[in-house]
């Protein structure tokens, strides 16, 4: 057995399953089954298995942004006077229903918070800072701007 299958309960089965799933997850399961060299019921159980067992999440369309009109994106730093009050925690449900913002890290470094926010122009972007800067606690908002997505990818590398 391997070091990754006995750390992770994946074979290699599991990993080319998951593997095509980010390629293309609207990939029916014959279709998955036939890339595998596996017949659909053993497929269906392997695919349901990854599911309950939380190695996929959900599944979803990869959209185009910019054809959206979201041609903003903004990376965002902050700092709280005082994280040990509870302003933190109110932040954090803050972003968390906020659908401008794609990512929200609490981090190391000079900053407390790391955002990945999109906006429909800079007028846009302008107005979702002044919300931040009401927010309580928040000591300093650092942007910086996206001028060149040279490469934007949620497909997870997977051990061999």
């Amino acid at each position: 057995m391997s070091k990754y299958k006995a750390a992770t309960g994946l074979d290699p089965v599991d990993r080319a399953i998951l593997q095509h799933l980010q390629q293309d997850g609207a990939m029916s399961t014959p279709k998955l089954a036939e890339h595998l060299s596996l017949s659909v019921t053993p497929c269906w159980r392997r695919l349901k298995r990854l599911e309950e067992e939380g190695y996929i999440k959900g599944y979803q369309a990869n959209l185009d942004r910019r054809k959206l009109g979201l041609d903003v994106l903004a990376y965002v730093s902050l700092r709280f006077g005082n994280v040990g009050d509870k302003q933190p925690n109110h932040f954090e449900e803050l972003m968390r229903d906020n659908e401008q913002v794609l990512s929200c890290h609490k981090i190391t470094g000079d900053a407390d918070y790391l955002l990945v926010v999109l906006a429909s122009d800079l007028d846009d972007y302008s107005h979702f800072v002044e919300q931040l800067r009401m927010i309580p606690g928040i000591s300093s908002i650092h942007s910086n701007l996206a001028l060149k997505e040279v490469k934007s990818s949620t497909r997870l590398p997977l051990p061999r």
